[in-house]
């Protein structure tokens, strides 16, 4: 998987989501935008489908064996912010909801984020930890 690739991608389907995020679905722009990212969506899956799915599978069996993987441009964000060095964040209530087996009776989930490209695990909005990061 070549992970600079990937990265371009993902920041790509971030920067349209956090367009369309601020966005009404009444703007005139809003139904181009998202066809526009839908393409980006479906072009990730083309290429870095299969690899990310993988590392989903990994993830989920040692961090979340009952939950069930899903595609993986679920796991993105609705919004990603950006910090003064570039590098992509998201608030602690983004991601996939998943039954975590090291956080019982917590509210847990997994969220994908580009640059650097990773995985976290995010705990009860309070707390994440970061259980994958490309390489």
């Amino acid at each position: 998987m070549d992970t600079s690739v990937l990265e371009i991608s993902l920041k790509s389907i971030a920067e349209k989501k956090n367009r369309l995020f601020q966005l009404d679905y009444n703007h005139q722009d809003y139904d181009a935008l998202e066809e526009e990212l839908h393409e980006l969506e479906d072009k990730l899956i083309e290429e870095f489908g299969s690899d990310l799915e993988e590392v989903f599978s990994l993830i989920h069996d040692e961090y979340c064996p009952d939950t069930d993987v899903l595609s993986p441009i679920a796991y993105m964000a609705k919004k990603y912010e950006v910090d003064q060095k570039g590098s992509y964040e998201v608030t602690l209530d983004e991601g996939v909801p998943v039954d975590a087996d090291d956080y019982p009776g917590k509210e847990a989930r997994l969220v994908l984020v580009p640059e650097p490209v990773r995985i976290l695990l995010q705990i009860n909005n309070s707390e994440r930890v970061e259980v994958w990061k490309a390489k």
